[in-house]
C-alpha cells in the first residue's frame, strides 16, 4: 500500500510529488531538480487533504522506496514518529514569532535516518508578518538537508513573498461521489448513510467519516442547523449564541482533556516523578518549569480546537444559508441539506434572497472574527443578530 493510499482524487497532485520523490532519492542531498525542490506550498479548501497529502509526501522523502507505505520508515511516519519528519501546528489561533524562530532553528539540524529533514507546516496562512518575514529568511537561505512543506487554503491566504520561493501544488474538492465510495469501502458504511455524510460534509472526508460513523457528531451539526428556525427575538440570539459556544467548548474539552492528561503524565515520568535520591530537589524545579510551558501551550492549543469547532459549525451554517438561496433562485442544483427541504423552503418563502446574501455575509464576518482571535462570546451574538435581523448588520 503507498503511503498515497489515504489522499482522495487527487492524482495529479499524488503524480507530481510521487515523482519529486522518486527525484529527490536520485540526487544528493541538497540538489534540487527540475521534480524536486526545497519548499512546496500545498493548497486547497477544507477537507481537500492538504495535511494528508503533505504527510505522505514527507513519508515518500524519508522512506528508502519512495513511500512504500510498509516499510519501518512509512509505519514510523504514519504514526507521527518518524525521527526526520516534524510536523509544526500553530501553538494557538496562530504562529507566535518565538516558535517560528524556534522552528527555523531546528531546521539546521541535520537528518538522522534520512536525507532529508521534512518540515510540515499546517496552516501556515496563520502566520503573522513578522513570523511570515522569519520563516521568509529560511525559505531563501534553505539548509542542504531542510524540505520545507507548507498547508494553507490557498496561494491567496499566503504572503506572496513565502508563496513566490514555494514550488505550487493545488489540491480539489473531492467529489460526493468520490467520499462516499470511501466510506463505503474503507469503513463499511451503509450506502446511504455515506451518501448524507458526504453530501453533508462538503467534501471533507474526515467530517465526513465522522458523520457517518460518530451519532453525537449528527446531533450536533442537526443542533447548528436547526439554530435559525429559533431565532425569534433578541434574548433567544443571546441565548442561542452561548449554546452554540458552550456545545463546541465542551467537545473541545473531550478531545483536549485526555490528550493534557497523557502529555503531563509523560512529562512528569521523563523528569523523574516520584524518584529519591541526590538531585531529586534540582529535578523537581525543572520539571516545574516544564510543565508551566506545557500547561501555556495545553492552553492555547484548547483555544485553537474550540475555535475550529467553531468553524465547522459556522461552515454548516453557509451550507443552510447557500441551500436557501437554491431554494429562492430555482438554480438547478443540488442541495447540501437535501434531507431539510421544509425548512428551507418556510425560510425561503418568508425572506428574499437578498436578505439570504446578507445572512452569509454575517457568517463569513463571524468566521474572520474568530480567526482574527476575536472572543468567541462577541463573535456569536454578534452572527446571531445578524442572522434574525440581515437588514440592519
Amino acid at each position: 500500500m503507498s503511503a498515497f493510499a489515504d489522499v482522495l482524487g487527487q492524482d495529479s497532485a499524488v503524480e507530481s510529488l510521487t515523482a519529486a520523490a522518486r527525484e529527490a532519492h536520485h540526487h544528493t542531498t541538497g540538489t534540487h531538480s527540475q521534480d524536486m525542490t526545497h519548499a512546496w506550498l500545498i493548497t486547497g479548501p477544507p477537507g481537500s487533504g492538504r495535511s494528508t497529502i503533505a504527510h505522505a509526501f514527507a513519508a515518500a522523502l524519508v522512506c528508502p522506496h519512495v513511500g512504500c507505505g510498509h516499510c519501518e520508515s512509512c509505519t514510523a511516519a504514519a504514526h507521527g514518529v518518524h525521527v526526520d519528519i516534524e510536523r509544526v501546528v500553530p501553538d494557538g489561533v496562530g504562529y507566535p514569532v518565538a516558535q517560528v524562530r524556534e522552528l527555523v532553528h531546528r531546521s539546521a539540524i541535520a537528518p538522522s535516518r534520512s536525507p532529508w529533514h521534512v518540515i510540515v507546516i499546517e496552516d501556515v496562512d496563520r502566520f503573522n508578518d513578522e513570523g511570515a518575514s522569519t520563516l521568509l529568511k529560511s525559505l531563501e537561505e534553505p539548509t542542504v538537508h531542510a524540505v520545507w512543506l507548507l498547508c494553507a487554503p490557498s496561494p491567496d491566504d499566503v504572503l506572496p513573498t513565502i508563496a513566490s520561493r514555494c514550488r505550487s501544488v493545488r489540491l480539489a474538492t473531492p467529489t460526493d461521489a468520490q467520499v462516499a465510495g470511501t466510506l463505503i469501502e474503507r469503513y463499511g458504511v451503509d450506502p446511504a448513510m455515506a451518501a448524507f455524510a458526504a453530501r453533508a460534509a462538503q467534501g471533507h472526508i474526515g467530517w465526513a467519516r465522522a458523520l457517518a460513523t460518530d451519532e453525537q457528531a449528527r446531533m450536533r451539526r442537526q443542533e447548528v442547523l436547526s439554530m435559525p428556525s429559533h431565532l425569534g427575538d433578541l434574548p433567544s440570539c443571546f441565548a442561542l449564541a452561548a449554546d452554540l459556544l458552550g456545545t463546541a467548548a465542551s467537545y473541545a474539552d473531550s478531545i483536549t482533556t485526555p490528550l493534557n492528561a497523557r502529555e503531563l503524565t509523560a512529562l512528569r515520568l521523563a523528569y523523574g516523578e516520584g524518584g529519591e535520591g541526590k538531585g531529586i530537589g534540582t529535578v523537581g524545579r525543572r520539571s516545574k518549569s516544564a510543565v508551566a510551558v506545557l500547561e501555556k501551550t495545553q492552553k492555547n492549543r484548547a483555544r485553537r480546537v474550540l475555535r475550529d469547532q467553531l468553524d465547522r459549525a459556522l461552515v454548516d451554517l453557509t451550507g443552510f444559508y447557500r441551500d436557501v438561496l437554491v431554494v429562492q433562485t430555482n438554480a438547478s442544483v443540488d442541495l447540501i441539506n437535501d434531507e431539510m427541504r421544509p425548512q428551507l423552503r418556510h425560510l425561503a418563502t418568508s425572506s428574499t434572497p437578498e436578505d439570504t446574501i446578507r445572512r452569509l455575509d454575517v457568517i463569513t464576518t463571524a468566521r474572520h472574527q474568530l480567526t482574527n482571535d476575536t472572543a468567541p462570546t462577541l463573535a456569536l451574538e454578534s452572527l446571531m443578530v445578524g442572522l434574525k435581523a440581515p437588514r440592519s448588520a
